[in-house]
Parts: structure tokens; C-alpha cells; sequence
């Protein structure tokens, strides 16, 4: 797993944009391996509920960020995807000028399910959803081009983590985040940040919470809204983490945002020597940030069992 827990898991726990330089040499991409979950999951979403994963404004051209992207990817991983400029070729399937070819070999297994799921989509979107489904990654743009505050004016985010891409499509980042508990640290750097990952630096950033859904895809519209059971249970109880990347276009006042999502179970993820640092984390929530994260009602056995988990 990408995600780097002693980065990530701060005591006391604060709401806080936590960005670090990428590492020289590190990738923002990580292949969707053929019949994988990422890969399951999205082609699942995209073929059902497409509508609620692909939003865009109404005027926006995605394409320079879009063609750094496929650039990206096949800088990082030649032997998954290939793009010269017009053609991107992945996954036994081929998308030029918004048309899907079926090709007779490179397949990973799963050629004629990809090209039913992306013929099913408007053109524009098809090299989109081809990038969404050969990598793990979910991702958006950032613009913050002009004078005003920088936005989110494209999402192509199939696996969302309990929001819908839809609500903040067009925002500024400000008000895309203005849902978040004890965000005072984050809005106060929200125009920092935007000058930071649409520079010409490369930077990351890591998020994590522990939930009663398993599925990487957690979409409002699409999940149970009674997020635990009466019980609390360690063993259906998930360790979810994400790890977000920034591909900048100083060039444009952009950046590619990349959502990487992974959840493992709890008593899986979390070590002995992890647990005593996660309980501290926990214990240091306030109640508006374990209400955002719905761990308000599981708190105290969680408590407990990450305790125990420590040793004691």
C-alpha cells in the first residue's frame, strides 16, 4: 500500500492540509490490476451511475490537464498505458477522438467488458473513463487560473469517500471543503495550497478514517446510511485511507488531482505498534470532527479495542 500511516496519523488529531513534496522517483499512478476491485468497483459505477462519477462546469476544456495526465501515465507505466499525443490505448481497448476500438490483443481479460462501459458513455468522457479504469485512482482538476479563488471545475471520481462529486463541482476550494469539522486550519490555507500544488513542485497528501462500509465506492446516493451496526464489531470494521497526489500545469494554473482509495479490514490494517497511536488520535477528536467521521457513537468501544490491540 502507498499509504504512509506515520505521515498520516498525527497526535493530536487536527484537520490540516498536511502536504508534503513527492518523493523523487515516486509515481502518482498505480495500475488497476485486471479484475481487481478498483477495477470491479469502477466499472460497476461507471456503467450504472456514470451520471454521478463524470461532472463537469459548463465551459470548462479539461483537455490540456487531461493530455498531462495520459502523459503522466505512460511516463510512469509504459507497459499499461500507451498515449501519443491523440490515441490512448489500455486494458485491450483503444479511445481516439472519443471513438472506442476493440482491439485483437493486449487484452488484461477484460477488453469487451471496458468497451461496453465506456461506449456507454458521451465521447468527450471516453478518455476519462479509460484512464479511470486502468488505474486505482480517482481524479479531478484544479484551476486556479484568474483572480478569483481556485475551483474544481472536473471530477471523474468513481470511488468517493461519503460525497458526491456532483455537490462539488465548480466550487471554490473553500466552499468544496466548507462541510469539513474544525476546518478553520484548512480554509486558512485554501489560497496557499492552491498556489503550492499548481506550481511547478510535485506534492502529496494522505487522509484516513476507520468505517463500517467496506466498498471503495461510498457515494451518499448509493450507501447505507446507518454507517455501523447497533453493535460495535472490530471485525466488520474497515481501515479506510486515502492518498492524494497533485500533477501540476504551472503553465495553466492547473493541477491534476489524483484520489488513490483503499480499505482493508481494521484488524488486518492496524499492527500492535500502529494501535496505541491510533487510539491516541481517536481520543484526541473533538465531537464535531467524530460526528464528520461518524465515529461518535462508536468511540468508546473503539477505544477499547484499539487498547487492547496495544497491549493494554
Amino acid at each position: 500500500m502507498s499509504f504512509d500511516f506515520d505521515a498520516a496519523v498525527g497526535v493530536p488529531f487536527r484537520m490540516q492540509p498536511g502536504l508534503r513534496r513527492l518523493a523523487h522517483g515516486a509515481r502518482h499512478l498505480h495500475p488497476a490490476g485486471p479484475g481487481s476491485r478498483h477495477q470491479r468497483e469502477k466499472l460497476a459505477v461507471l456503467s450504472a451511475y456514470a451520471g454521478d462519477a463524470l461532472v463537469q462546469a459548463q465551459g470548462f476544456d479539461p483537455a490540456p490537464a487531461l493530455d498531462a495526465l495520459a502523459v503522466q501515465a505512460t511516463r510512469e507505466h509504459p507497459q499499461h498505458w500507451r498515449w501519443d499525443g491523440q490515441r490512448a490505448t489500455a486494458l485491450g481497448v483503444q479511445v481516439h477522438a472519443g471513438q472506442v476500438q476493440r482491439l485483437a490483443s493486449g487484452s488484461f481479460g477484460l477488453g469487451d467488458e471496458v468497451s461496453r462501459c465506456l461506449l456507454g458513455l458521451p465521447p468527450a468522457w471516453r478518455l476519462a473513463g479509460l484512464l479511470s479504469l486502468a488505474f486505482e485512482e480517482d481524479f479531478a482538476i484544479v484551476d486556479a487560473r484568474g483572480p478569483g479563488p481556485a475551483t474544481l471545475p472536473w471530477l471523474a471520481v468513481a470511488l468517493p469517500s461519503h460525497w458526491a462529486p456532483r455537490d462539488k463541482c465548480g466550487l471554490p476550494f473553500a466552499d468544496a471543503h466548507s462541510p469539513v469539522a474544525d476546518n478553520a486550519l484548512l480554509l486558512q490555507a485554501a489560497d496557499a495550497l492552491m498556489r503550492l500544488v499548481t506550481g511547478p513542485d510535485r506534492w502529496e497528501r494522505f487522509v484516513w478514517n476507520i468505517t463500517g462500509h467496506p466498498r471503495l465506492h461510498a457515494h451518499p446516493d448509493h450507501v447505507d446510511h446507518q454507517r455501523w451496526p447497533a453493535r460495535f464489531d472490530p471485525a466488520v470494521a474497515w481501515w479506510r485511507t486515502e492518498r492524494q497526489t497533485f500533477i501540476p500545469l504551472p503553465e495553466r494554473g492547473q493541477a491534476v488531482f489524483t484520489i488513490q482509495v483503499q480499505t482493508r479490514p481494521l484488524v488486518q490494517a492496524i499492527a500492535p505498534a500502529e494501535a496505541a497511536r491510533l487510539h491516541a488520535a481517536v481520543a484526541s477528536m473533538s465531537q464535531a470532527v467524530l460526528a464528520y467521521r461518524s465515529l461518535a457513537d462508536v468511540r468508546q468501544p473503539l477505544l477499547d479495542w484499539l487498547q487492547a490491540r496495544a497491549g493494554g
